[in-house]
């Protein structure tokens, strides 16, 4: 029997015409995929005013070497819950590992060795998640509201917020000047 091809550790884009303005020209880094569901963290868009030296304040960590970057928009899924997406140099209890290419955590303890600069070479902030129940992703990529691609450091961490979406499809080779909201069936 095949595996099901789940997406942990690839980039999801939104194909034109997706339907849901919240996830026009999304860009979603797949942390969780499986029998049971899908979650993501959102690297699509900017959290307005707000900066990583904002939200540290709020929780009373002090910034010390951090920089201050912006916070993506992870998702509507518990937008006042935060994550860090981080290279695997870095690693606390709570974080996940997404297959052998970046890590998720979401504790006060990242924030703590970010500020201190022990944390992660390479990281993103994000508030909120994106999130699927089982099978409802699938439902999703037969109906043409996704398209998976390498989720890449390049991507990840080099690329604009503002150009991920269509560097994400020239990755793969493919224009999305060309992509339109139609389809159909053969």
């Amino acid at each position: 029997m095949d595996q099901p091809p789940f997406l942990t550790g690839q980039l999801l884009l939104a194909m034109p015409g997706i339907g849901d303005p919240r996830f026009e020209r999304a860009v979603i880094a797949m942390c969780v995929h499986d029998e049971n569901g899908a979650l993501g963290i959102g690297l699509g868009r900017i959290v307005p005013r707000i900066s990583f030296h904002g939200l540290l304040k709020q929780l009373d960590i002090e910034p010390g070497v951090a920089p201050d970057v912006a916070i993506h928009l992870g998702g509507p899924v518990e937008p006042q819950r935060g994550f860090i997406l981080h290279s695997l140099d870095w690693g606390g209890q709570e974080s996940i590992q997404v297959g052998d290419r970046w890590a998720l955590s979401a504790t006060l303890d990242i924030l703590r060795a970010i500020a201190e600069g022990k944390g992660p070479t390479r990281w993103l902030a994000a508030l909120g998640y994106a999130g699927w129940g089982a099978g409802q992703l699938e439902q999703e990529l037969c109906g043409n509201g996704w398209f998976a691609c390498e989720g890449s450091d390049r991507l990840l961490y080099d690329s604009d917020v503002d150009t991920r979406w269509t560097e994400g499809f020239l990755s793969a080779g493919i224009d999305p000047r060309l992509l339109t909201a139609d389809f159909g069936t053969a």
